[in-house]
């Protein structure tokens, strides 16, 4: 039997920069990462990319004319189906360079809604890209993709145009969109149940937040000797993934892995895994993991704090700075010896790959998880091991005195744990 190998998506980058603001080092990290975007799909091979420099954005197709005629050359030359504009494209703009070059136009937002659409594992995940990509084409509905026929699966953006009626009616889409929003209520209620039941639990729950491909899967394994899925890529873990883990005897924890952040992430993408994102306000503790090696890690540190800002974080859940893959960064000794200093501010420089400074990092949590609890006594009745049973296993014993048929129990505790046992 003769197979036919299946030919790939040739795809094309811009990145799409103004001479009068021109800055060659902030685009050369947006260039990196949008090739980085443009090679997360195993539907798409990557063909090449420029540095493309204007004068002004033209209202109806971005480029000039003779530029518009340049590149469609380099398109032609190099056999190209998509192009990925790492720009603001607007849905005229989008419309008007698909008929110029008779390619499919991707802007950041479709390319990462597709990309998405591919990682999602789950039914909640599935449920909020649809919704996301759904809420994105109810506002390009220009009739931009018409011309190009369906080629394959997913969201339409890299293949085709998918349904018509969702890309020219919008009263279709709306009601579509009704229909994903009761499917995803329903599973948003399952996890709010989960939720709620680890609230009454009295272990301490960790997330772990930051920048996509920042390592925060590869901690995530070492701390709980888990094997999620943990690659050198963008958006490697999209549905959030939740294990026990001992930190140290008898203080067990819960850590929770979500997903990856990015610059300019997509308002309809934050809206639809809000209910996904929210797993962090529920936290004990939120260690926010940064790639200290790459150049630009101070704005995605802004990046991060800044979408943790709209979803409400409160203050008060403290939040430990990870300082990841410290091997790779130009003055790794010289960060080493000033670990304690570090440390002092909540920043810990680790190399999780490895496992360097987990055992510091640990200690760290453990030090803030004690500094929220208070130290209480209480009697205990010999007879009655459920009880000194549940203070063991929750691992808050600092001592005991057995005192004629009692015993008492010297504690630290937190709040959630006093009122979880006092329901005992």
């Amino acid at each position: 039997m003769n197979t036919v190998a299946r030919v790939k998506t040739r795809i094309w980058v811009f990145q799409v920069e103004l001479r009068s603001d021109f800055d060659e080092l902030a685009v050369d990290f947006k260039h990196e990462e949008a090739v980085a975007l443009s090679t997360a799909l195993p539907d798409l091979e990557f063909a090449g990319s420029q540095v493309v420099k204007i004068f002004h954005f033209k209202p109806a197709t971005i480029f000039s004319k003779q530029k518009l005629a340049e590149l469609n050359q380099l398109i032609n030359f190099n056999k190209v189906n998509v192009v990925f504009l790492n720009c603001n494209v607007t849905p005229v703009q989008q419309k008007n360079l698909e008929k110029a070059w008779n390619v499919k136009i991707l802007d950041r937002t479709s390319l990462i809604l597709e990309i998405f659409s591919n990682r999602a594992a789950t039914r909640e995940g599935v449920l909020q890209v649809e919704m996301a990509a759904l809420s994105y084409q109810r506002t390009r509905l220009v009739k931009a993709w018409t011309h190009l026929e369906r080629q394959r699966g997913g969201l339409g953006f890299v293949g085709g145009p998918g349904e018509t009626q969702i890309e020219s009616d919008k009263r279709a889409i709306d009601l579509q969109l009704k229909t994903l929003e009761r499917q995803l209520r329903k599973v948003v209620k399952t996890r709010e149940l989960h939720r709620k039941r680890r609230s009454k639990t009295s272990t301490p729950i960790i997330s772990l937040v930051g920048y996509t491909n920042a390592g925060k899967s590869t901690l995530f394994n070492k701390l709980t000797n888990e094997e999620v899925l943990s690659k050198d890529m963008l958006f490697a873990t999209l549905d959030p993934t939740v294990r026990e883990s001992v930190l140290q005897p008898g203080l067990p924890v819960i850590v929770s892995d979500t997903v990856g952040f990015i610059s300019d992430l997509p308002t309809e993408l934050i809206a639809a895994f809000r209910s996904t994102l929210e797993e962090v306000l529920s936290s004990d503790v939120i260690i926010h993991v940064r790639d200290i090696s790459h150049p630009n890690t101070d704005s995605h540190c802004e990046d991060v704090l800044n979408i943790l800002q709209r979803i409400g974080l409160d203050d008060k859940i403290p939040v430990l700075e990870v300082w990841n893959k410290i091997d790779l960064h130009p003055e790794n000794r010289k960060l080493q010896q000033t670990v304690s200093i570090l440390n002092k501010r909540n920043i810990y420089p680790i190399c999780a790959s490895i496992g360097f400074g987990l055992d510091n990092l640990k200690n760290g949590v453990v030090n803030i998880i004690l500094a929220r609890s208070d130290r209480d006594v209480r009697t205990i009745p010999a007879k009655d091991g459920k009880k000194r049973a549940w203070l063991y296993r929750n691992g808050v014993v600092e001592s005991e005195k057995l005192v004629d048929e009692n015993y008492k129990m010297f504690l630290r505790w937190n709040e959630k744990q006093r009122k979880q046992f006092d329901l005992l």
